[in-house]
């Protein structure tokens, strides 16, 4: 009898014993997500939250790692430059951009609707004077085409997510934008090389002179078509577009342009986006001057889109828009015998 109350006592003694320990090594019940019911640890891992190991705090300032690849910035694992970038490109770059190609065209169309097209005083003669030759044609022609198909892919480029993308859906958009970078890039080059042929055939006739200054002071007058100003071939806006324009702006546009589209002189990622940035905003500032140059080439002056078709020009158009260099070309040309 002594022995089974010793065996039973033994037998509960160990069952506590198993019992306390078997509750000292239970795991603590996990809070469960309400949504997936996954368990994240988020007890444990809040003790550590905010704490960031060394290599994190260099990964952020951008301190380049240890890696055998002989990339320019290949071991940067976290560039901060490229969020400001970023930041700017698709914020002041695409609204200030987007809304200067929207109201640019609206105030020379008002422009147009109030005053209309210069047009001749007198009537046309009948005799024909060559403005430009079959070379200066080529070259303007070459630069524009090129300078159109720039236009149009680098807006799709910039604005197409924005305007497009809503419209066509992903699929469409997606062959769209491929194709626009392929043609973007590939006429960049082409119009460097027609805007360098284009200064080197114009540069003479562009040259500043001091009756430019009269049609500066009078431009409005000029242009609503109150008052005539003589000028040489060119006159003062013409100019204005040419250094401003073709010479600054696509100086400007071209060289960045190059280093974006040959990026294998070992420029880094800064260098990139620097040029982007300068690429977009002054491609931007392009393409809003050479509205007025369109307009004035085309719709805005009676004659002068003939004139660039042609290389001819009436007499009294060459009179009543440059004077002094129709005066010039009477001599030349033999006009007037």
């Amino acid at each position: 009898m002594k022995n089974t109350h010793k065996f039973l006592a033994l037998m509960v003694a160990l069952l506590l014993m198993v019992a306390s320990v078997m509750r000292y090594e239970e795991h603590p019940k996990l809070e469960r997500d309400a949504v997936t019911g996954a368990t994240p640890f988020s007890l444990n891992e809040g003790k550590t939250a905010g704490v960031k190991s060394d290599a994190q705090i260099k990964a952020e300032a951008g301190v380049p790692g240890v890696t055998q690849s002989r990339i320019r910035d290949a071991g940067v694992f976290e560039q901060q430059e490229g969020q400001l970038w970023r930041t700017l490109r698709n914020g002041p770059v695409t609204f200030f951009g987007g809304w200067l190609l929207v109201l640019v065209p609206l105030v020379i169309l008002a422009f147009y609707a109030a005053f209309g097209p210069l047009r001749l005083h007198d009537q046309p003669t009948g005799r024909l004077i060559q403005r430009f030759s079959l070379a200066e044609r080529h070259v303007h022609w070459a630069s524009a085409g090129t300078f159109v198909l720039l236009g149009l892919t680098g807006v799709t480029i910039l604005f197409g997510k924005h305007v497009l993308l809503p419209l066509i859906g992903y699929t469409a958009f997606s062959w769209i934008a491929v194709t626009a970078k392929n043609l973007h890039n590939l006429a960049g080059p082409l119009f460097f090389v027609s805007v360098a042929l284009l200064f080197r055939r114009y540069v003479k006739n562009n040259l500043w002179h001091s009756i430019d200054w009269l049609w500066v002071s009078s431009a409005y007058k000029v242009l609503s078509g109150e008052i005539h100003v003589p000028s040489y071939k060119f006159n003062a806006a013409e100019k204005a577009w040419f250094w401003g324009g073709v010479t600054l702006l696509g100086l400007i546009v071209s060289l960045s342009g190059l280093v974006l589209d040959f990026p294998v002189f070992n420029q880094g990622r800064h260098v990139m986006q620097a040029a982007n940035f300068i690429h977009g905003v002054f491609a931007l500032l392009f393409i809003c001057a050479a509205f007025g140059h369109i307009y004035m080439g085309t719709i805005g002056a009676e004659g002068a889109l003939q004139a660039m078709k042609t290389g001819m020009v009436d007499e009294t158009w060459a009179k009543e828009h440059h004077e002094l260099w129709y005066e010039e070309e009477k001599v030349k040309q033999g006009l007037g015998k």
